[in-house]
Order: structure tokens, then sequence, then C-alpha cells
């Protein structure tokens, strides 16, 4: 039995508390599928997709598949309020497809690793629209806790040990603009859980971010580079179901016990779990800097799962 602060009304059944305790271990696990995607985009590049058709296509394949899933399992699931749509505008849209296109487009204004640090400052526009939209406390903890991730991002992608060059004005303005898309998806998910079941939230979010994106891509250009290489199609189903449907399904799942900024902050773990891949699997070189920036990135998630003697409604 959990002993809850004097005056709470609120009970915890075993199943909600079980929840409770593996909803960080699921957006962790989501920032883990996530961080596996360099395997399979550089296949992809290597055989002609330019980073626009690789998320068109792990958009409209990853929405192809949960609502094919749901259609024959469980259709219910479909079914959402049309005045809800905006939901997933939000989720789709202004994130999913919009921080895609700022994020490429800020790759080619500034070196990769700018553009990786731009993008995770999520977490800094995840916390400031949780105060003002759910009343989340901004504590010492969390403070710590985002400093020590963001430090660790940008020494994992190497800004710091060596001269940096390339970087415009416009370039760290839209960089900026792929972080704050990133955080929409915090934002929007939290709010359509409310009403909506995460796998219900997925689908609808790809179904609407594989149509905004149609236009950005060349579609048979596409289709003639499945054509000559088979084998891509493999490549495109792992990154839709393996690095899209499950851990977005897992994210927005944990979302329903996680604050947040908590989650975003979390959601860290993706860069370090790319330089460790980049490390073992293609050999990429490792500094002293680097593997602090991991370092750093574990303790941030250690210190954000700190748990306390007892439950209470300001960490829910």
């Amino acid at each position: 039995m959990v002993n809850l602060p004097m005056g709470s009304a609120r009970t915890f059944t075993p199943r909600r508390l079980s929840d409770k305790r593996l909803a960080p271990f699921l957006i962790i696990l989501a920032a883990v599928c996530w961080g596996t995607i360099g395997i399979f985009t550089r296949e992809l590049q290597a055989a002609g997709f330019t980073s626009v058709q690789i998320t068109a296509a792990r958009c409209a394949v990853t929405a192809l598949c949960v609502v094919t899933a749901l259609l024959l399992t469980d259709r219910e699931k479909l079914k959402i309020a049309p005045k809800d749509i905006w939901l997933f505008i939000g989720t789709g849209l202004l994130s999913i497809v919009f921080f895609n296109i700022c994020y490429f487009t800020s790759i080619q204004y500034l070196t990769l690793s700018m553009a990786s640090v731009l993008l995770y400052t999520a977490p800094f526009f995840v916390m400031l629209m949780s105060l003002f939209l759910f009343h989340e406390r901004m504590t010492v903890q969390k403070g710590i806790a985002l400093i020590l991730a963001f430090s660790g991002c940008v020494l994992t992608a190497g800004i710091l040990g060596g001269g940096v060059t390339g970087i415009t004005e416009i370039g760290i303005l839209i960089g900026l603009g792929s972080g704050f898309g990133y955080a929409l998806y915090t934002i929007f998910g939290r709010l359509a859980l409310k009403k909506y079941h995460p796998i219900t939230i997925t689908a609808y979010t790809f179904v609407v971010a594989g149509v905004g994106i149609l236009p950005f891509c060349d579609v048979g250009g596409m289709i003639w580079l499945s054509a000559e290489n088979p084998g891509i199609l493999l490549y495109v189903l792992i990154l839709s179901i393996g690095c899209t449907v499950l851990p977005y399904f897992l994210y927005t799942k944990g979302l329903k016990y996680v604050e947040g900024g908590k989650a975003s902050v979390m959601a860290f773990v993706e860069p370090m779990v790319a330089t460790l891949i980049g490390i073992f699997l293609f050999h990429e070189q490792m500094t002293l800097v680097n593997m602090t920036g991991v370092v750093l990135i574990f303790l941030a998630v250690v210190l954000l799962n700190r748990r306390r003697a007892s439950f209470s409604a300001d960490t829910d």
C-alpha cells in the first residue's frame, strides 16, 4: 500500500502503481529505439533516398501498419471526434513534419553536431510550455537534470574540443525551430492522452504527418529506387516499425504517468545511444569529451528517476 499525503483523495490501484513505475522505462526504451535510426537511415541514404524521402517513407509505412493493425484487431481505437483533429495536426504536422523539415534544413546551414544540439533544445521548450499549460513545477531536480542532459548532448556531439565553423544566424534560428517542433509532440501528446489511447494517437499522428509531407518528396523517385533495390523495403519496414511505431507508442504511453518536462529530458538517451552505435558498429572515434557527454546524459536520467518515499499529485 502506498502512503499518500494528508488530505489527498487519490488512490493507487496495484495496476496503476505498476504502470507508474514502468512509465519512465517506457520512455527510455523509446529513446533507445530512436537512437538506432542511424543504422537504417545510412543504408537508405546509400541507396539514394534523401532525408525528406526517408521521413516520408517512415510516416507513410508507419501509418499504414498501425491503421491496418487496428482495422484487424480493434476498430474502436480508430474512432475520434472530428473536433479533436487539431490534436493530431499538432502531433503530426506541427511536430513530426515541422521539426523534420527544420532539422533537415538546418543541416544545410550548420554542422551536423550543431544541428543535433539545437534539435535537443526541445526540453527547454517543453518545460517552459508545461509551466503554463500543465502547471508543472520547475524543481531544482529537473533544472539540474536539464543542464546535465543538454551539456551531455553538447559534449557527445563534439561541439567542444574543436573549432566549429560554418555557423550562420539563419541556421541557428531554423535549428531552434526544430527543437520547438520536437517539443510540440510532448505537449500535444499529453493533451491527446486525456481522450485517446496511445495507439490511436500514434496512428493519427502518422496519418496526418504522412499526408502533410507528401508535397516535399518525390514519390515517383522513391518508388523507382525501391524497385531497383528490393532490399530497401526491409530497411523501411524496420525503420517504420522498430524505430517509429514501437517507440512512439511507448513514449506516448509513458507520458500518461510522467511529466512532459521529465519525459523530454529522458529522451536525451537517444543521442547517447546513437553515439555508442557509431562507435561500436561504425567504428567512429570516441574521445574523452564524447564519453563525458554520455555519462552526463546517463546521470540526468538517473536523477530524474530518483524515487521519493511517497507519491503525491505533484509527481503525476
